[in-house]
């Protein structure tokens, strides 16, 4: 293969959900940079590709991206995937694809599976013009963050872990007005998929009595 950097996306649940071409170039790249071996170890054993891996995460992704490049403007060609979905979306890929642009180097990203498409469109609310904000900040620029959206008037959306997810739409109810609508997409494309809208409001009651269980996509709908 050509000696480019590759950005191929992985499957969010299903692993069926994966383009034959992504699969031809992660058989044929010289090296396949990994966020987690073993998550993608399996994902690589289910359709027989032996390609070599090397974990790049968002712990050891500026030390290794000078050495990464050079092999590439060497003549190795890469393909980088995420744990899962789309790398650089809200996962580590953006200091490599820079990196390799300065360098004038080639990146090819492939279609294919990102979680907030599925939500979004799932959601119900408008989406001709949406702001993606992917994670909140844990602490701090929290608050500051939420107060920029709150005359954000496209439909907003936010990745969410379970042990979060209640806070969070508890912050939105107190922020946003626990009228604002709201859908969360949970597990996508896997066995317990779900998605619940209603009023934040709503969806506090709901999670209240419910464990948040699996990861979530938040939509929310802008001010009118």
């Amino acid at each position: 293969m050509n000696a480019k950097l590759y950005i191929v996306p992985t499957p969010i649940g299903n692993l069926k959900d994966i383009t034959l071409r992504a699969l031809e170039v992660l058989k044929e790249v010289s090296l396949i940079l990994a966020e987690d071996t073993r998550t993608s170890g399996k994902l690589l054993a289910y359709f027989q590709i032996e390609t070599p891996q090397q974990s790049y995460h968002m712990f050891n992704e500026h030390k290794t991206v000078a050495a990464l490049v050079a092999k590439i403007s060497n003549g190795e060609s890469m393909a980088l995937i995420s744990d899962a979905g789309t790398p650089s979306i809200s996962d580590p890929g953006f200091l490599m694809v820079r990196a390799c642009i300065e360098e004038q180097i080639e990146v090819d990203c492939l279609p294919g599976a990102t979680a907030f498409v599925p939500a979004l469109v799932n959601s119900g609310l408008p989406i001709n013009r949406f702001a993606f904000e992917g994670f909140l900040p844990a602490k701090k620029g929290r608050k500051t963050r939420l107060a920029a959206l709150q005359n954000e008037e496209r439909t907003m959306v936010f990745y969410e872990s379970p042990h979060k997810l209640l806070k969070t739409l508890t912050q939105f109810a107190t922020v946003f007005g626990e009228d604002r609508r709201v859908s969360v997409s949970r597990e996508l494309t896997k066995i317990y998929e779900e998605t619940i809208r209603g009023s934040l409001q709503e969806l506090v009651a709901i999670f209240s009595e419910k464990k948040p269980k699996g990861e979530f996509v938040i939509v929310l709908e802008g001010k009118k």
